[in-house]
């Protein structure tokens, strides 16, 4: 047998490097592709860790948010007439109440819990509940009137909504109100 024949039960040496080139591609693909499946789920616990750790007292807070509100009714219930006038150790008391209540609402602050803003703004179903709609006294409609309890959020997420009263639309400034629920 010459050099240039083969034996028929061995592959041809072009045969044999082209399916090892055909097998080492295969192979990269695969390398390639577990390389980026483990750095996806490297990337998915670190983001999985970070919103665990942002979002870990958001139960916690949700409690605390009862103690804060009473803070506030307790604040709003006392006129600051009032407060002037109390003998100096009430005031003291109070004055004291006040700070307890600033304290807890940095403190919540220093764990990603803010409030809402909604002076002067618009009704937004996101951050929003109304529980009801009043004349808005010149004000347009859908601006937040009056806010019955503070809304909050958490890292940037929904914790509480404020529960707040809207303006309805008020018919040519008569005074009359027209049906914004249709």
């Amino acid at each position: 047998m010459s050099e240039d024949e083969t034996n028929p039960a061995e592959p041809h040496p072009a045969d044999v490097i082209q399916a090892l080139n055909a097998e080492n591609v295969e192979l990269k693909d695969k390398l390639l592709r577990a390389h980026a499946e483990a750095d996806n789920i490297r990337k998915r616990g670190e983001r999985e860790r970070e919103d665990t750790r942002l979002y870990a007292v958001t139960r916690f807070a949700r409690d605390v948010l009862g103690v804060a509100d009473n803070f506030e009714r307790a604040m709003a219930a006392l006129p600051p007439e009032k407060l002037e006038a109390a003998d100096p150790q009430v005031r003291g008391v109070i004055e004291g109440v006040q700070a307890t209540e600033r304290q807890l609402l940095a403190t919540l602050a220093q764990h990603g819990v803010k409030a809402i803003e909604t002076e002067g703004a618009k009704f937004d179903p996101n951050l929003h509940q109304a529980i009801a709609e009043v004349p808005g006294s010149g004000k347009p409609a859908g601006t937040i009137v009056n806010v019955m309890q503070t809304g909050y959020t958490i890292a940037g997420r929904l914790l509480r909504p404020a529960m707040v009263t809207v303006a309805k639309a008020e018919a040519g400034g008569t005074g009359e109100t027209v049906d914004t629920s249709a």
